[in-house]
């Protein structure tokens, strides 16, 4: 499923508009933790991570886990400088003012998976 469609299906905020013009990647897979180490040594390249964890280390771990996007729950926004450095590194962030488990299951819902497709 697009990244475009996910994030209409689940009303998620774009952070960085500039992004969905420029690419819109199919996304099969995802990864949820609130631990960035984790998230770089298990997220599935070309998928999206889900997190709280909404600064500029985020962007780091997101960029060399090879994620497509990162989906920012319970509302956490990020400063303005990590915005902008998500745009810069192309990593599309995305805001879900649910909490991980609702925004989890309704990625599943939508057919996106945590193991291999």
């Amino acid at each position: 499923m697009k990244l475009s469609e996910i994030t209409a299906r689940l009303g998620l905020e774009n952070l960085t508009p500039a992004l969905s013009a420029s690419d819109d990647p199919d996304i099969s897979r995802g990864y949820a933790s609130d631990l960035l180490s984790d998230i770089l040594a298990n997220g599935p390249a070309g998928g999206v991570a889900v997190t709280i964890q909404a600064h500029m280390n985020t962007v780091a771990v997101a960029l060399h886990a090879r994620l497509a996007a990162v989906i920012l729950a319970n509302g956490r926004r990020p400063d303005d400088e990590v915005i902008e450095r998500a745009a810069e590194e192309r990593i599309p962030l995305l805001l879900s003012e649910k909490g991980t488990f609702d925004v989890v299951g309704k990625l599943y819902e939508l057919g996106v998976r945590g193991e291999d497709v």
